[in-house]
């Protein structure tokens, strides 16, 4: 609202038959108005450094320190506007008619006043000699806005062609440096008085074909339409005023310009440029606007850096994404050479270039803020950087079935956008086009997709992203629609694209998949390639990262025995050093499932070596590992056994976990497993014998140890829960052959002990005596 507040009181001030009394009144009231503390900013940013409204500032004056600037108000501007008059009568000439020209013998040479043609010129600083326009406009001389804004326009053109004449002289060395200054302090689109709206504004209104339908049946808007009506005293009568809207808002929005400082500024041009090209596309295209548009878009593209579109612009210049996004629209129909050549080129986003000099700028603050910073403070880059990818998703949606102008497309999108997730929409979005439920897919488009995808898995590999699994999925599913080549290819060079996890889990466990066998339709020979590939990626994940990928790599290579070995061999050399028990664990029980449980075995051995049961954590995760291990030494035989005993005795201090182990390994014979070429004799195991008298041994040790850190630190609620864990011990003294005698003892040393608890002992003597 602060836009339509400030352009308010410009105009109420500008109204050419206001009287000077009322003038001084509303100076007074507007100076009273701006100088409260609670008075709106005319930029919403304390740090405004747009240039008076009667006269662009030189450059010099611009960089003094802006704290020395005063505040500018919502205000200010009608303040300014208030010096403005109207009695100039090179002005009164061109409001009061429209066959306002100079004398033919005076159009020779150089003439401030009109231009080669002897059509009047107005020179003045642009959104000032708008608001006059607008004032005009607001104050019901409709006609005398139109000559006005005419005059104007024939003003752009004449600088737009001197701007062109001396880019042309300075060119080479332009091209050279790959940096240059703006010479626009300020932007038309979004200024506070927005000139290019309301010079549009002033046009079109002309050309508008007056239609009592205005809304449809449905009750929403329908859109304007409009007719060509010709520009009064225009010489060869071939103009109209709706090619002049057409061709100032061009003008306007392929201006090359700084962006603003502060959030509302920078949202306002967003906001302002959106209006203008929801304007223009109002517009119903014919030939005399086609040819307008062709015009002013080849003068854009060669205006260098008067341009938005021009070669070389600055480094913090305002991006033309959505302006170039409806020129490429509205082009391609009639020039698709042309349309193709704006695109591409206002696919840039220097501000994002991590190298290259920001040239020079009339403009202090944005000098400084790149020193400190890779990144200008740009509040709306989001934004920006989203209209950059509509802008490429356009192109790549029009260059369906092109291959030339795909690769094109895809070498900009890889050049200039910087996200991730933006050239990941991309893809997907190529990925979409190109797969048509109802038709065959578009192999090129598909191609483009895929290399795209494959960009995001380089560019993510080493972030941090929390789409990552998604789009590994989907790299995975384009690679399997282009075909067998194209996942030979990505799994091959898998290194640069994935994790050693990613490739085993998602990226050759999906290509394996029967899914996929299916979807291409592949014969045996193709398969074998395919899963020959597969396991090669497999053990070298394997290699790289045992830990995570041992499991997975031995997956893969289950088809294969001597891939399986070497997967096998890996995790073995792995074991030692970089694997945790319960990675191991895992893969035993996994070798066990498979059939080879001497193999589990060995690396349930390797994993307890790595585990350390404290004596109070009878809840640890691992504990049902632990017993399976045991479980299975028991089920291979007495030596599997006796091997493994020791390992636990090592690892275990947990009283009942080594009981609970202790009371299986007595209750059946071992060796049940029948491995072939093993007797079974189907005896059972003493405990007053090797390897379980170790294990008794261990389980009695580890019952008294505990048994003693409990009572340091005991509590009466507890000693119910005591008492029975007293009664577990019992039972596994009572294994050995003077299990009582032991058992007496140890209770007799309690006793002697801890004779302080009274109320405890009294409990123990209660239950054991």
């Amino acid at each position: 609202w602060k836009k339509d507040f400030c352009a308010l009181w410009v105009c109420v001030v500008l109204n050419p038959h206001c009287k000077s009394e009322e003038k001084s009144g509303w100076l007074k009231q507007l100076k009273k108005w701006g100088d409260l503390d609670v008075c709106p900013l005319e930029d919403g940013n304390y740090g405004s450094e747009l240039p008076n409204i009667t006269n662009a500032l030189p450059q010099s004056n611009l960089a003094q320190d802006s704290l020395s600037r005063p505040r500018r108000s919502v205000f200010s501007r009608a303040v300014e506007a208030c010096d403005l008059h109207w009695q100039d009568s090179h002005l009164q000439r061109i409001i009061s008619s429209d066959h306002y020209m100079s004398p033919s013998y005076q159009r020779e040479g150089e003439s401030l006043l009109f231009n080669p043609q002897g059509l009047p010129l107005w020179l003045d600083h642009v959104p000032t000699a708008c608001a006059r326009v607008d004032a005009l406009r607001s104050h019901g001389y409709s006609r005398e806005a139109l000559r006005l804004a005419v005059a104007i326009i024939n003003t752009l053109r004449l600088q737009q062609q001197r701007q062109m004449d001396i880019y042309k002289h300075q060119k080479k060395e332009l091209l050279q440096r790959g940096v240059t200054s703006t010479t626009n302090l300020e932007g038309w689109v979004g200024h506070p008085l927005d000139p290019i709206g309301c010079l549009f504004t002033t046009l079109t209104e002309t050309c508008r074909v007056d239609d009592d339908n205005t809304m449809d049946t449905g009750g929403t808007k329908t859109p304007p339409v409009y007719h060509h009506v010709p520009v009064w005293g225009s010489p060869d009568g071939g103009e109209s005023y709706l090619t002049l809207a057409l061709e100032v808002a061009l003008m306007g929005m392929g201006q090359q310009r700084i962006m603003p400082e502060g959030l509302y500024a920078q949202d306002k041009v967003c906001r302002n440029e959106e209006q203008i090209v929801a304007k223009l596309q109002e517009l119903e295209l014919d030939e005399l606007l086609v040819q307008t548009l062709r015009k002013q878009a080849i003068q854009l593209l060669e205006a260098g850096p008067f341009s938005g579109l021009g070669e070389v612009i600055h480094r913090e210049s305002v991006p033309m994404h959505t302006f170039a996004k409806y020129l490429f629209s509205a082009l391609l129909p009639h020039d698709a050479d042309l349309a193709y050549k704006v695109a591409l080129r206002a696919m840039r986003l220097p501000v994002l270039e991590s190298s290259g000099g920001s040239g020079d700028v009339g403009h202090p603050h944005h000098g400084i803020s790149i020193v400190p910073s890779r990144y200008p403070r740009w509040f709306t880059l989001g934004h920006l950087e989203s209209q950059q990818c509509e802008l490429a998703s356009t192109m790549l949606t029009a260059a369906k079935g092109d291959m030339l102008r795909l690769r094109t497309v895809l070498e900009a999108i890889q050049k200039n956008i910087h996200s991730s997730s933006l050239i990941f929409k991309l893809a997907q979005d190529a990925f979409k086009i190109a797969t048509p439920a109802d038709n065959p897919p578009d192999i090129t488009l598909l191609n483009v997709a895929l290399e795209l995808g494959l960009q995001v898995m380089r560019m993510t590999l080493s972030t941090l992203n929390w789409r990552r699994r998604e789009m590994v999925r989907w790299l995975v599913t384009c690679a399997t629609e282009v075909g067998l080549r194209a996942l030979v290819s990505i799994l091959q060079s898998w290194y640069t694209l994935f994790t050693p996890t990613e490739a085993t889990s998602i990226v050759a466990a999906t290509v394996m998949s029967h899914n996929t066998i299916l979807r291409l339709s592949l014969d045996y020979p193709q398969r074998e390639e395919l899963a020959s590939c597969a396991r090669t990626l497999a053990l070298q994940c394997a290699m790289k990262d045992p830990q995570n990928c041992a499991l997975s790599a031995l997956t893969l290579c289950e088809k294969d025995h001597i891939a399986f070995e070497t997967a096998y061999q890996i995790v073995i050399d792995a074991a030692s050093t970089g694997m945790t028990y319960s990675q191991l664990f895992t893969i035993a029980r996994y070798m066990e499932h498979r059939g080879y449980p001497l193999r589990s075995f060995k690396l349930a051995s390797l994993a307890m070596t790595h585990l350390n049961l404290a004596y109070n954590q009878d809840t640890h995760s691992a504990i049902n590992d632990v017993l399976w291990a045991c479980a299975l030494s028991h089920s291979l035989g007495k030596n599997e056994l006796a091997a493994i005993i020791p390992l636990v005795v090592k690892s275990v201090h947990c009283a009942t976990v080594l009981s609970d182990i202790l009371r299986r390994c007595t209750m059946t014979a071992p060796g049940l497993a029948g491995i072939p070429g093993r007797r079974n004799s189907g005896k059972l195991m003493s405990t007053d014998k090797a390897p379980l008298r170790q294990l008794l041994d261990a389980t009695i040790s580890a019952y008294i140890n505990t048994t003693h850190s409990r009572l340091t630190h005991i509590s009466p609620r507890h000693y119910g829960e005591f008492i029975e864990f007293l009664s577990k011990a019992r039972e596994t003294f009572l294994l050995a052959l003077d299990g009582h005698i032991q058992f007496a003892q140890f209770i007799d040393n309690l006793k002697q002990i801890y004779k302080g608890k009274k109320k405890l002992m009294m409990l123990v003597r209660e239950r054991f005596g």
